[in-house]
């Protein structure tokens, strides 16, 4: 019976946590203000890094809108880090006004790419902005980071927003990432902590991206560990809401398992690797660094909470009767995290392609779960998520 009551207890600490955690960074991503940054008095040179493994589908393209900026062209290179690409892409590549560096690993990762990049580039940058080989910039994205490093920031997360939604997992792929940028960055900035890293849409100074770098050999998630590094200098990420990156959504499901199983296991890999870490900032007073090293970490990914507290929910209704603790703390928790994420929802989302798209959470809540038991060495090695697509227009810096 003992085990019974310590089981229960655990699962109400732990979804207790999980709901107070989204309840209460939701709610401060509603009073997010951003900076009224002021007109920039010179433009600092810029490097925009797109590393490129075996993207020959879109890498020509989103190398040739990487150069349609308002920001002057003498003050920004873009940097197409070629890794496996065919001859072909890489002929092509090379007739654009770009810098083209060519580079072969026996296992690639994003870390090396950018490193060997960042060694053989010089150093003749002010900052350097990190893309994926999808991402398309605003028009005005150079020179709004333009004006947010000239305030004196460092490091600075744009918004990345979907470049695709036309079937109902690409819709909820966006979705998921509204909800981070709402909870993990407009949250967190909100309440004067360090917001997330994308892992692209980020502009860095130059050489201190260059140091940090130099020092990681991270295979996945390397946007997880370059934070911890940052946060434990002392430097914090800004959230720049109106600096935006169109990001392409997976749109097929074996992409989607890939992807997410990347992100969970480097999540709780680095869990592990800086859960001690984060406890000793927390006893100095540095509640930002445990925040992103435990806090953020511990919990499991929000699908797969959500469709483990509904169930339960549901399940418990069944034998209340025997339940140590009240079994109304399950509906109480459930409606918590559905009206966090709810109020975490860009307006625009609420249409009838959201509803539909609703229907297919219930099976991506059981392929999520069944990754977790098949994150076994999944940090060990690069997982590439392949795309597809780069037809978006772009109207002076608006979608």
């Amino acid at each position: 019976m003992i085990i019974f009551i310590i089981t229960e207890a655990l699962l109400i600490f732990y979804f207790t946590y999980v709901a107070s955690y989204t309840f209460i960074f939701s709610l401060a991503g509603l009073f997010y203000k951003e900076r009224n940054f002021q007109k920039a008095k010179k433009n600092f040179r810029f490097a925009v890094f797109i590393p490129a493994y075996k993207e020959d589908g879109v890498i020509l393209e989103v190398a040739k809108r990487a150069l349609d900026q308002h920001y002057p062209t003498s003050f920004f290179d873009v940097v197409v880090v070629a890794d496996s690409l065919r001859p072909e892409t890489v002929q092509s590549l090379q007739n654009l006004p770009i810098k083209l560096i060519e580079v072969s690993f026996e296992s690639s990762t994003k870390v090396k790419s950018l490193n060997y990049a960042l060694k053989n580039l010089g150093d003749q940058y002010d900052c350097a902005v990190i893309l994926d080989a999808d991402n398309v910039m605003y028009p005005n994205f150079l020179e709004k980071m333009n004006e947010a490093h000239q305030s004196g920031l460092s490091v600075i997360q744009g918004q990345r927003v979907p470049k695709n939604t036309d079937n109902s997992l690409s819709l909820l792929d966006g979705l998921s990432e509204a909800i981070n940028n709402h909870v993990y960055r407009q949250g967190t900035v909100a309440l004067g902590l360090s917001a997330s890293i994308n892992g692209s849409g980020v502009s860095f100074d130059f050489e201190r991206l260059k140091k940090l770098l130099s020092e990681m050999e991270s295979v996945g998630g390397f946007d997880r560990e370059l934070e911890l590094m940052l946060l434990a200098e002392g430097t914090k990420v800004y959230y720049f809401k109106s600096a935006k990156v169109l990001d392409e959504k997976v749109h097929k499901t074996e992409v989607f398992e890939n992807q997410r199983k990347r992100w969970i296991s480097s999540q709780y890999h680095y869990l592990a690797k800086y859960f001690r870490e984060g406890l000793i900032a927390l006893t100095k007073g540095n509640f930002t660094y445990f925040n992103s090293a435990v806090l953020r970490n511990v919990q499991l990914p929000r699908l797969i909470n959500l469709g483990l507290l509904g169930s339960l929910t549901v399940i418990l209704f069944f034998i209340q009767n025997y339940l140590h603790f009240s079994y109304l703390y399950w509906p109480c928790l459930l409606l918590v995290m559905i009206f966090s994420m709810a109020i975490s929802i860009p307006v625009e989302y609420y249409n009838r392609n959201l509803l539909r798209a609703i229907g297919k959470i219930p099976g991506l809540f059981i392929r999520m779960f069944l990754l977790l038991f098949k994150l076994k060495g999944a940090n060990k090695k690069f997982i590439h998520t392949p795309h597809y697509s780069v037809d978006v227009k772009i109207d002076n810096g608006k979608k």
